[in-house]
Formats: C-alpha cells, structure tokens, sequence
C-alpha cells in the first residue's frame, strides 16, 4: 500500500534516526494490519520513520526507528535480543548514493513495496523520493520485516532488516 503522508517533509538526517524496543505505540501517519499464519504485525508510519507491532501466542515485541528528540539510543548496526521466548535480530546499514542513482533507487523500493500485500510506504510531500517503507513476511516459523528511509537532501537510504521467532530449543 502506498500513501502520501499528511505532514510537512521536515530536513532531518540519517544520522538522527534511533532505535528503541518496546516503546508503546506512537502516533502514526498511516498503519497496515497483517496477519501472518498465528502473527498479528501491525506496520505503523510515524511523522519521522516507522514502528512495527508483533504479537504472538501471548508474546509480543514493538520496534521503532524514528527521529526520537532526546534519545540516546542511536541506530546500531546490529541488535541481537532475547524477548520472552523469542529471538530479536536486527541490523541497519546507511547507503550513500549519487543523485542519479538515489532516485532510480528510491523509484525501485516505492514500486516493490506498495504493489505488496504486506507493504506499506508513505511518501512525504515536498519531495518525490522522500518516503518510509516497510515490508513484512513470515519465513520458517519467524517473521521478519525490512524498512528503508529516505533522505533526500542527503542521497542517503537506511536500510533495516529484523528477525523475530521463537529460539531453538537446546540439543539434549
């Protein structure tokens, strides 16, 4: 699903994004429900970047990837957590592109994400390659979601990608 989000594109920074587990849900511009098998994930456009909402036989996880004023949790480059009974993986990377390749990039998320049935984008008026994307899916048992966040006046793509399923139980 692609929306246009009803908020001014403010200039933030790649750098600026931060990452939090278990915050409650934020105020959201635009949010997709979608069932997966038992998984009930709920993908939620904030005004500065995205949560993701996971419940499943009675354990659940919130991620969120924002532009959080005051945080001291900066985005890492990798996460690897113990919830419950689930195993949280999550890693980011930032990409710097030239301007041509930036845009033919951001065109190619925009069209891979809205035309999915568990995809949400929003586009931020102002500029056409200014946007958030999240894509969900479930895979052996676990359910897993990429985000990519634009900025533009930077070239610059955020990558993310999370892992959330129950662990293995121990060999005997």
């Amino acid at each position: 699903m692609l929306t246009t989000l009803k908020t001014a594109y403010t200039d933030t920074r790649a750098s600026d994004l931060s990452w939090c587990l278990g915050k409650e849900p934020l105020p959201a511009l635009a949010v997709q429900d979608v069932r997966l098998g038992s998984a009930e994930v709920q993908l939620r456009l904030l005004g500065a970047s995205h949560q993701v909402i996971i419940e499943e036989d009675r354990e659940s996880c919130s991620e969120t990837v924002a532009c959080m004023p005051g945080s001291s949790n900066p985005l890492p480059l990798g996460v690897s957590e113990r919830i419950g009974n689930w195993e949280y993986e999550f890693a980011a990377r930032v990409e710097t592109l030239s301007k041509g390749s930036f845009a033919g990039r951001a065109q190619e998320l925009l069209a891979l994400v809205s035309d999915h049935p568990h995809g949400l984008a929003g586009t931020f008026p102002g500029s056409p390659h200014a946007f958030t994307a999240l894509l969900v899916q479930r895979q052996d048992g676990q359910v897993s979601w990429r985000t990519w966040h634009s900025y533009p006046q930077e070239s610059c793509l955020v990558a993310t990608r999370t892992r959330v399923g129950v662990r293995a139980p121990a060999p005997l």
